[in-house]
């Protein structure tokens, strides 16, 4: 006989994005839920800029005049992430995107239809509509109509907040019983069935440890994302308080445990593990210090299988502003690299494969200066920040392309050749041999000559996002968490960037938050369908 702290219909353990939205979900079954967190709640979700890939026809767009349909947001996602789900499940998603969108605006998540009027990598605060990914760029836009998909949370700055702070309000309304300063350890088993989880809380901690350990977690989710040594040095703080006041906690789970603490970008030991081809020590870790991989080991300790582990996903954006879209990135060989169009995790995916992780975007005179009339209106003030750390930070500039490449240590004769070939195909009036839209191309002509370096660097003078994509195997249908042989853990569910998902191939912005919403109401509403279903069984 097990002997349990506390209860619950449903458990969900991580509540960040696919953890409110699990716990909502369960609610909306009149299941009793309670939400635990290791931290203050938010998770990666809170600190994200708070997109969400949505199409179809969702009542934004259709505010803002874009014709989309399933049809086509289906061309353009199966091109973009590959077999990684079933058609079936992406069909579901597409479908239920215009839905997708109005569970959340009835839960209070503010969208807008401001349509933004030129290419980014994020838009400004007079923008909350956009193409957030490589709609119409030149492979996808001979697929399908490029429409805008990325429906902005609406509020200044990075506004991930404005999407976890309402869906968390509305959870708080609706009953959800929330527990921060929960660490869970464990997953509870009983007769082959996952029960409970066990693990120690901060909950009868005296007040003065808890509202220090909250200014500590607040300290380590943002600021820590910027500095590593400063993330280390708090989180050793945060270990100390745990061990010294945690106590004992053993929550059943009536129904079912629902795993969303996110990915394991924080852990470099397991980004080394799973994959090797990524310098993870010169990239920026792009989460919190839950992103640390536990809830997906938790669950391999009960029979748990994992897929895509191998999948990162790597971030250089070179707009705005978006004239440099119309430059040449190039490897240490002076070979072209990339549709430059595409969204910032194809180039980064790229960059990782290059030759010593190095590349360098070449623009012309005139391509510098259309740049530096269009960024005060195209950027929000971290992105003038990256602009101007590109341009001061290992950037070159030379009368002739050959010297340029000479003092990057680029093959001279070859990025003559390449820019040669590139002019050539502009005036020849041909196709970009990979894939660039022709409103986008440019000749390279007029000196002086800038190579910006956007190569993986360390973290402190051009640092490279990343963050993983794979997770546990789950049952497309339920989001019940699958052994190595397909059979589903009784019990075990999980969500988001935990689990594989619709995003776990391939990124683009948006797409993480939007799986967050679907994978996360599925769980929530087959954990607590789960027990009946079993007994039916």
């Amino acid at each position: 006989m097990q002997t349990w702290t506390s209860s619950a219909d449903v458990v969900v353990v991580g509540y960040g994005g696919a953890g409110v939205v699990a716990a909502l979900a369960a609610r909306e079954s009149e299941a009793d839920v309670v939400a635990l967190d290791r931290y203050l709640g938010g998770g990666a979700t809170a600190l994200s800029g708070g997109i969400v890939y949505a199409g179809g026809g969702t009542w934004v767009q259709r505010a803002a005049g874009v014709d989309d349909d399933i049809d086509g947001m289906m061309a353009y996602l199966r091109a973009e992430v590959g077999d990684v789900v079933s058609e079936s499940t992406l069909r579901r998603f597409c479908e239920g995107s215009p839905a997708m969108i109005d569970w959340l605006s009835g839960h209070g998540v503010p969208f807008e239809a401001s349509l933004c009027p030129f290419k980014t990598s994020y838009p400004t605060d007079d923008y909350y509509l956009y193409f957030s990914g490589s709609e119409n760029a030149g492979a996808f836009r001979d697929l399908t109509p490029p429409r805008q998909r990325g429906h902005r949370a609406h509020g200044r700055g990075v506004s991930g907040k404005k999407l976890f702070g309402p869906l968390a309000d509305s959870a708080a309304r609706r009953g959800v019983r929330v527990q921060t300063g929960t660490r869970i350890t464990g997953l509870v088993e009983e007769d082959g069935r996952v029960v409970g989880v066990e693990g120690t809380t901060l909950a009868a901690a005296p007040e003065a440890v808890r509202r220090r350990f909250a200014v500590l977690a607040r300290v380590s989710a943002k600021p820590g994302v910027y500095h590593q040594g400063l993330r280390n040095t708090v989180q050793a703080m945060l270990d100390r308080i745990e061990r010294r006041h945690g106590k004992p906690v053993r929550i059943e789970a009536r129904s079912g445990v629902i795993v969303t603490t996110g990915g394991f970008i924080a852990n470099g030991e397991m980004v080394a593990r799973h994959a090797p081809r990524y310098p993870w020590s010169e990239g920026l870790p792009l989460g919190t210090a839950a992103d640390d991989g536990s809830g997906i080991a938790m669950a391999e300790k009960v029979g748990a299988a994992t897929g895509r582990m191998d999948s990162l996903s790597t971030w250089r954006f070179i707009a705005p502003p978006s004239a440099y879209y119309g430059g040449i990135v190039v490897d240490v060989s002076g070979r072209r690299m990339v549709d430059e169009s595409r969204y910032g995790a194809t180039l980064g995916a790229a960059i990782a494969a290059a030759p010593q992780h190095r590349a360098w975007l070449l623009l012309d005179a005139d391509t510098v200066a259309e740049g530096r009339e269009q960024i005060g209106g195209q950027s929000v003030w971290f992105q003038r920040m990256q602009a101007e750390r590109l341009a001061r930070v290992g950037s070159v500039t030379a009368g002739t392309i050959g010297e340029a490449a000479a003092k990057a240590g680029i093959d001279s004769a070859a990025l003559r050749d390449t820019v040669d070939a590139h002019n050539r195909a502009i005036e020849g009036g041909r196709p970009d041999p990979l894939g660039k839209p022709d409103g986008i191309r440019r000749p390279i002509r007029t000196g002086p000559f800038t190579l910006l370096d956007i190569s993986f660097k360390s973290r402190v003078s051009y640092p490279m996002p990343m963050l993983t994509l794979g997770g546990l195997r789950v049952d497309e249908e339920s989001g019940a968490v699958l052994t190595g042989s397909g059979a589903a853990i009784p019990g075990l569910f999980a969500a988001g960037r935990a689990a594989v998902g619709v995003c776990s191939n391939s990124y683009v912005s948006g797409l993480s938050l939007a799986d967050c919403v679907f994978s996360g109401r599925r769980a929530g509403a087959h954990a607590v369908l789960s027990v009946a279903a079993e007994g039916a069984s």
